[in-house]
């Protein structure tokens, strides 16, 4: 239906009119945490393993992709052309060994299967969108609604695409600055949310309301973050992720979830325009940096210099040339967006089996998947460590152990995690190389994977070096109880020496002195290791030929001076 542009975005009179978005796909991707299963019945149990036992509870359903389904006429070209387009480690990554599902389904672990879970519901049909207060609605078509598992790592995806017909470009760049946000960043002085959508609402297939945002609701925001020192999950995305439940709500549930990155969540966004090459360079720059839209078309929406390399730091220019399969198409990447540009009058950039549409909702989803998938598993284990720390009592011998077994467990994860799933290169297609290289860059994996690494690395050197400190202590009380054990040992048995002949004794007597012997040699034993690290002080101080006499002795009466250690 044709909707009338916002007020709030309309460009200078003098300014030439805009081109028109023909098509607009939007696609929102928001990594969250899972936390811990306290579930005593479940204590082992994969996240996805509870979600698919939930049932009808639940409007979740777990997804038989193309590639694990057994329905061979439902593999189509285009995912063929998407298989390909990725290095063999990175298809077993998406795509598992090929083995059947049901082989694989025993265990989440099993050899040929996928490590990657995905689920989808189906009851959310379109979203109704407002803007700025007077605007008209916009209603967008849900394509799908899908949550990505991932094996061993304690990350869940959300994934939502939306699309639409006919959009002025300011509606555009209006809804991929404001729809993607889990919560208001904040209210002006009237109270309305700001930087998000005024109005949220999510349709079923008859048109009927599931659930509406409450980001007007200054008061309820306020007091969960005064209240839980967490954001408040916006109520529209709540709903989406139901039964999931934020970690911090009250709401009961046995999948919990935590807030791992910033609250705009990464976009992905297709568009096709009358003529592309009417789009100016502020343009392109708000469409990059995903900054909404501008009221003049002479403002940049940062200074100059920060926007000076512009095109070399935020562009992949190989296709904007008036030649080709899909002439004057870009792509704009700054890591939290990608955004594919091209003229909607080419066929092959609208086709969505062979062409760029085909690769923006296959290949270029994948590639920005694997990426922020990889920041929010490092961002995970990042937190983690931050978590056993926390918790350490270095008084508390059960919170060391613990400390210890959590700092082990997350080391053997992440070595894990580099094996499976960190990549440096996905591909050897020159576009979705680029593309990768381009969102990796921004979104800085390898220092952060480096920084991560460092930390629990050291982690895990301080707990061998404390092993070792340990062992060293337990080998110097075990030298002392042996080095004072061995004077009584000399002393009765030289030459045979038996102080007491009771060889011939009755056995009633030779039992109570050798009760007597052992509560004696025990007592010693163990009044020696009470007092090893003392005694050791004191060995130490014996053979040190720089100490008098004096004191030597000094360090011997030390052994038994109380508060001396």
């Amino acid at each position: 239906m044709p909707i009338s542009p916002s007020t709030h975005c309309a460009p200078d009179a003098a300014s030439p009119a805009k081109p028109a978005v023909r098509h607009f796909r939007q696609a929102l991707l928001w990594p969250v945490r899972l936390m811990p299963n306290t579930d005593a019945k479940r204590p082992h149990q994969a996240p996805w393993q509870v979600l698919r036992e939930l049932g009808d509870a639940s409007p979740w359903r777990e997804e038989v992709e193309e590639y694990t389904g057994h329905d061979v006429e439902g593999f189509q070209e285009r995912h063929y052309n998407e298989f390909v387009s990725f290095l063999p480690y990175v298809q077993r990554f998406l795509y598992g060994e090929g083995r059947s599902r049901k082989q694989a389904a025993g265990s989440p672990g099993n050899e040929g299967d996928s490590p990657m879970r995905t689920f989808r519901r189906r009851d959310i049909a379109a979203v109704r969108l407002v803007a700025h207060p007077g605007d008209a609605p916009v209603t967008l078509t849900v394509a799908h609604c899908d949550l990505y598992f991932f094996f061993d790592v304690d990350v869940v995806l959300l994934n939502l695409e939306v699309f639409t017909d006919h959009l002025s470009l300011a509606q555009a760049q209006e809804l991929l600055y404001r729809f993607g946000r889990a919560f208001p960043a904040g209210w002006d002085d009237q109270g309305a949310a700001l930087h998000c959508m005024t109005s949220v609402e999510w349709l079923a297939a008859d048109g009927s309301v599931l659930a509406r945002s409450d980001a007007q609701q200054r008061g309820a925001f306020i007091a969960h973050v005064a209240q839980h020192r967490a954001p408040r999950i916006a109520a529209h995305w709540d709903f989406v992720m139901q039964p999931l439940v934020s970690d911090h709500s009250d709401a009961p549930g046995l999948l919990r979830y935590r807030q791992i990155e910033y609250y705009r969540m990464p976009v992905m966004a297709w568009l096709a325009l009358e003529d592309p090459r009417r789009l100016t360079r502020n343009d392109f720059i708000r469409l990059a940096l995903v900054t909404g839209a501008g009221t003049s078309d002479v403002d940049l929406p940062y200074a100059e210099q920060h926007v000076a390399d512009f095109e070399q730091r935020f562009c992949y220019d190989r296709f904007w040339s008036g030649a080709g399969a899909a002439p004057n198409t870009r792509y704009l990447c700054n890591g939290h967006a990608l955004v594919v540009v091209g003229d909607a009058r080419s066929a092959f950039f609208c086709d969505s089996e062979r062409g760029v549409l085909a690769q923006f909702r296959h290949q270029h989803f994948l590639l920005f998947l694997i990426a922020h998938f990889q920041k929010a598993a490092l961002l995970m284990f990042s937190d983690q460590l931050v978590e056993a720390l926390k918790h350490l009592d270095i008084y508390s011998v059960t919170s060391v152990k613990t400390f210890k077994r959590l700092i082990r467990s997350s080391f053997e994860r992440f070595l894990r995690f580099t094996h499976r799933y960190w990549f440096h290169e996905i591909s050897e297609q020159a576009q979705v190389r680029a593309l990768s290289h381009l969102c990796t860059t921004h979104l800085g994996l390898d220092p952060l994977y480096n920084e991560v690494k460092e930390r629990i690395a050291d982690m895990n050197t301080y707990l061998d070096a404390d092993s070792l400190r340990r062992q060293a202590s337990t080998v110097v009380r075990l030298t002392v109880v042996t080095l004072f054990g061995l004077i009584g040992t000399i002393t009765t048995g030289f030459l045979g020496m038996n102080l007491l002949a009771e060889a011939d004794a009755p056995l009633w007597r030779k039992a109570m002195w050798f009760g007597i012997v052992f509560v004696l040699t025990s007592w010693l034993t163990l009044y020696t290791l009470v007092k090893s690290q003392r005694l050791s002080d004191f060995i130490d101080a014996l053979s040190n030929d720089r100490l008098s006499l004096r004191s030597k002795l000094g360090a011997l009466a030390r052994v038994w001076r109380p508060g001396s250690d």
